[in-house]
């Protein structure tokens, strides 16, 4: 599995993330692994030559069983966790991005994990009520206090990212390296603002969903959109003909976005499958099928740039 770099924190950390979410879930989800089939998963992910595991602080009992299974690896491994969601209903404080909830989800996630630091620690969500001024001198804390390498932020608007990173530059302290956003085939909505802007500010991409909860792969799903069914009939045909399955294709195309896919399984065959991908290269004529089946509408202001670009696009 090929490196990357953790946007402009130095760290390395391999080109597909495993996604823990339904490590032995106890959330009433539509299924988990249990304890053995996650440590089997875990042990095939390592194998591959992986490094980088996500988990979240409401995942059920993901924390609780990732902290045994990377103890013997833990200064190879690269953990990412989360916080902002609520997770005690009767706690009001239980969730957002203030320094409350930040403070007791770092020192609960952390003993749940069996480790003194987390690697990336993610704002799992944008908190409209707590000022991002708040979260990100908070979040820097922590980096100061050794409790935290590095920060990250997911499902939060470009312009609210983009906002941080410069506040964070001008007073000194430290800027998000990461973002998470939903990403696939199925869902390029980020292609508008998102991944623009983690370019121009050099965050690291890493894409959730990357194979749209299985409709990529031909998966029915009663509440999957006509047109992701579509595009997941491309890649169905796409896969046959290069005789490969279809998830690998999936997520080939996000490695090649440069976006790296957060994979999950139940079972280890899964995870087995997905990251056959890293070794799979889409030619230029399957890109341009996949892109002619998936791509979005930019709207404005990228498409009247467009009809500019002669006089105002880059040289």
């Amino acid at each position: 599995m090929r490196e990357h770099l953790l946007g402009r924190s130095g760290v390395r950390i391999s080109e597909m993330c495993l996604g823990t979410m339904m490590f032995d879930n106890d959330m009433n989800w539509r299924s988990s692994a249990g304890r053995s089939e996650s440590q089997r998963i875990y042990d095939l992910y390592r194998e591959a030559g992986g490094n980088f595991i996500d988990t979240a602080n409401i995942y059920g009992r993901s924390e609780e069983i990732i902290g045994p299974m990377i103890a013997k690896d833990r200064d190879a491994i690269v953990l990412a966790t989360k916080f902002t969601l609520e997770t005690d209903a009767a706690n009001p404080n239980s969730g957002g991005s203030n320094r409350k909830s930040l403070r007791a989800s770092i020192e609960t996630s952390l003993r749940r994990l069996g480790t003194d630091y987390i690697d990336l620690l993610w704002i799992h969500a944008w908190d409209q009520r707590t000022p991002m001024e708040e979260t990100v001198r908070a979040l820097d804390d922590l980096v100061a206090a050794g409790k935290v390498i590095a920060i990250g932020v997911s499902n939060t608007p470009a312009w609210v990212v983009s906002s941080a990173v410069t506040l964070s530059q001008l007073r000194g302290w430290t800027p998000f390296c990461a973002l998470q956003v939903e990403y696939s085939l199925a869902a390029r909505t980020a292609d508008r603002e998102m991944l623009p802007m983690a370019k121009a500010h050099g965050l690291a991409v890493t894409g959730w969903a990357p194979l749209a909860r299985g409709v990529l792969m031909g998966v029915e799903r009663s509440y999957a959109k006509p047109r992701a069914v579509e595009i997941g009939k491309v890649v169905v045909e796409i896969a046959r003909e290069m005789e490969v399955p279809p998830a690998q294709i999936a997520l080939a195309w996000s490695l090649q976005r440069g976006v790296i896919p957060v994979v999950g399984a139940t079972r280890a065959e899964q995870l087995k499958e997905s990251l056959g991908a890293a070794e799979i290269t889409l030619t230029d004529d399957v890109i341009r099928r996949l892109e002619a089946a998936s791509a979005i509408e930019l709207g404005y202001p990228h498409e009247f740039l467009q009809i500019k670009a002669d006089r105002l696009g880059p040289i």
